[in-house]
């Protein structure tokens, strides 16, 4: 297989809950092993990089067990899922209790199947790793609790919320600082050296199953945000930051294996400099759903090495479903913008269809829901015209626009270009509720002296356009609401 290209796509799955629609529509069980060809064509075709399979780890008996006395975890289970059962509980995927694929999902065998069928199509496969915490049952709490936050007797009787004892052992719940305690899990020790090295060993092990790893809530492992969070608990602080001890040491046995950060708090730099390939851009999400057009080109003007190592995305399995937040236009406009911006793009299942029901990860099953017609088409036109390497391996530029003292309209427009080689491509999105007119200002000085041709691959519409003109007046660009074009650029002489 080819390397991984410099701005990839990912398409992220939630396992259980898709194994469970084949199931259901085969007639029969259906686990990673028994995937029907067709799915993983219809997969490939798509021209993803690679899948993420969310939720493949063994879930925790415990963890299922406290989630089903928590009164606002049942609540979001029901509205999700209106005819919920306590057999839709499958466990949060984010309550390890073993790195080893769960059975009901096919186990090893079933992944090591899946990926091999993903290989011979060109895509590689990520998983999950969650650092900061496992589940109760999980092995380490009774053969090493030296690898996690510990508290004492009095802790877990004045404070039950946040310590529990377990087998004679008082161990910190798992946290971030900003919020209380998760129930269902045990807080690990990022300082302890014995625990790093065996999150070295279980990442070897998981990177023996994989191409990738997106690992839960990143950040809280760095040393600056564990001493604070931890305070005296965390113990004495090592002379290297977690992350920057634990990536060099998988990369130099798999220098191409991906490390992908869900972070916050405006530490993705940080992160990158410790060796993460990608980091998720939250903060261009939050623009996007909340803000003006002039927001989201303010953020875009950032190094271009920053934006590389950037996930963009319009939905996950932690944010609301995009038709939810991204209704209508607006989402299609959003989707265009994510999936031509430089650093790596991550699409959700269900996300083509329009699904509106964010499902809790804890649930095995999700409610059936009709696609809307109209965004299938369009995701199938928008993936089509960004497969292949310009928009994969190719340079981004931001570009400028301008309009005129009595119309500043096009200050709702998000406009960038793409080269590779001969090849050129320019996106302009009207990311607004009105109608916008301006000049689009392309950086091509071999534009002149030549008649082009622009083809929008999204409108499937053509037109001839003077290069002089282009370069030295500027494109003039007219689009309604949310309306965008994808131009591929050509010399009319070609």
């Amino acid at each position: 297989m080819q390397s991984w290209p410099r701005h990839p796509v990912i398409y992220e799955i939630s396992t259980w809950a898709w194994l469970e629609d084949l199931s259901r529509s085969a007639g029969q069980v259906v686990d990673l092993g028994t995937v029907p060809s067709a799915e993983w064509d219809a997969i490939a075709a798509r021209g993803f990089d690679a899948v993420w399979f969310m939720g493949v780890w063994e879930r925790s008996p415990a963890g299922i067990a406290i989630s089903m006395q928590n009164p606002g975890l049942l609540e979001d289970f029901r509205r999700a899922l209106p005819d919920f059962a306590p057999e839709d509980n499958v466990g949060s995927p984010y309550c390890v209790r073993r790195y080893v694929v769960d059975p009901r999902l096919g186990g090893p065998q079933g992944l090591a199947a899946a990926r091999a069928a993903l290989a011979q199509r060109g895509l590689r496969v990520i998983l999950d790793f969650v650092p900061n915490h496992v589940a109760p049952d999980h092995p380490w709490a009774t053969e090493h609790p030296e690898y996690f936050v510990r508290g004492t007797p009095e802790d877990a009787r004045h404070d039950p919320a946040s310590f529990v004892e377990i087998g004679g052992a008082v161990f910190a719940r798992g946290r971030d600082p900003y919020f209380p305690a998760w129930p269902d899990v045990l807080q690990l020790d990022a300082f302890h050296p014995g625990l790093r090295q065996a999150v070295i060993a279980t990442i070897i092990d998981i990177a023996g199953q994989c191409d990738g790893i997106r690992c839960d809530m990143a950040m809280l492992m760095l040393d600056d945000v564990f001493a604070r969070t931890w305070g005296p608990r965390a113990g004495e602080r090592p002379a290297t930051d977690y992350w920057a001890a634990v990536i060099p040491a998988i990369k130099a046995r798999r220098p191409d294996f991906r490390f992908i950060a869900e972070a916050y708090w405006d530490l993705e730099w940080v992160l990158q400099q410790q060796g993460f390939d990608h980091c998720y851009d939250k903060k261009l999400y939050d623009r996007m759903e909340h803000a003006s057009a002039e927001d989201v080109r303010q953020h875009l003007l950032a190094d271009l090495p920053y934006q590389q190592g950037m996930v963009r995305f319009i939905e996950n399995h932690d944010e609301p479903r995009a038709a939810a937040s991204f209704p209508g236009a607006k989402g299609q406009a959003a989707a265009v913008a994510v999936l031509t911006l430089p650093g790596a793009r991550l699409l959700h299942e269900g996300q083509f269809e329009g699904r509106t029901v964010r499902l809790p990860v804890f649930l095995g099953r999700r409610p059936s829901e009709t696609p809307d017609a109209d965004l299938v088409a369009f995701y199938a036109r928008l993936l089509d015209a960004t497969k292949g390497d310009l928009f994969r391996d190719g340079d981004w530029r931001l570009c400028d626009r301008s309009g005129w003292p009595d119309n500043q309209s096009c200050r709702q427009f998000l406009t960038w270009c793409w080269t590779k080689d001969d090849a050129r491509a320019l996106v302009v999105v009207n990311y607004g509720p009105g109608r916008a007119q301006g000049l689009v200002h392309l950086p091509w000085d071999d534009l002149r002296g030549r008649e082009w041709r622009l083809d929008d691959l999204l409108a499937g519409q053509s037109h001839e356009r003077n290069g002089s003109k282009m370069r030295d007046t500027g494109l003039y660009v007219e689009l309604g609401p949310w309306q965008c074009h994808l131009f591929r650029i050509a010399p009319m002489d070609a």
